[in-house]
């Protein structure tokens, strides 16, 4: 399937001054749908270099291509040949939901690894094992936090502090 380049004009030049100055920062952390995301070594290579053209004021123009050596791209459902891309969590099986790292699971949540470890334990959140690492999925954590949410509603409800007592 062929896709048409995606052109994208300059940023205007607050956004510029602005990315510039995050990129300076060494920010580059990527969010997708919420959750913090770490990109094989190749994409993000990709990513910078388009976010630095963008803050360099450039128009950009993005395409698919054959891989250098004229090989064509990755087909779907084939595994990584990128040594990092096969540490990243993988969805579980016969899924498309991501699984998460316990670091990042606390982060999405707000509470810390420790805590969110301790929540596996106990099985108040499900968690997957892959080896010895734990997976969580972004839903039961979302669901943890709607339960919390549910029970602080129904304490405050019945006007109970909100330790508890």
């Amino acid at each position: 399937m062929t896709q048409s380049p995606h052109q994208t004009p300059a940023l205007p030049a607050s956004e510029v001054r602005a990315l510039s100055r995050a990129l300076s920062a060494g920010d580059v952390t990527v969010f997708v749908d919420g959750t913090a995301l770490r990109l094989p070594a190749a994409a993000r290579d990709a990513v910078l270099d388009l976010l630095v053209r963008l803050g360099r004021g450039e128009d950009v123009v993005i395409t698919s291509g054959a891989a250098p050596g004229g090989e064509a791209p990755a087909a779907a459902g084939r595994a990584p040949a990128d040594a990092s891309a096969a540490r990243e969590p993988a969805p579980a099986a016969g899924s498309n939901v991501p699984l998460l790292t316990t670091s990042q699971a606390a982060a999405a949540a707000g509470i810390s690894h420790t805590y969110l470890r301790n929540l596996t334990d106990a099985g108040v959140i499900p968690v997957e094992y892959r080896g010895t690492h734990r997976r969580i999925r972004l839903s039961d954590v979302e669901a943890w936090l709607r339960d919390q949410q549910a029970a602080r509603t129904a304490r405050a409800a019945n006007g109970e502090t909100p330790g508890g007592q």
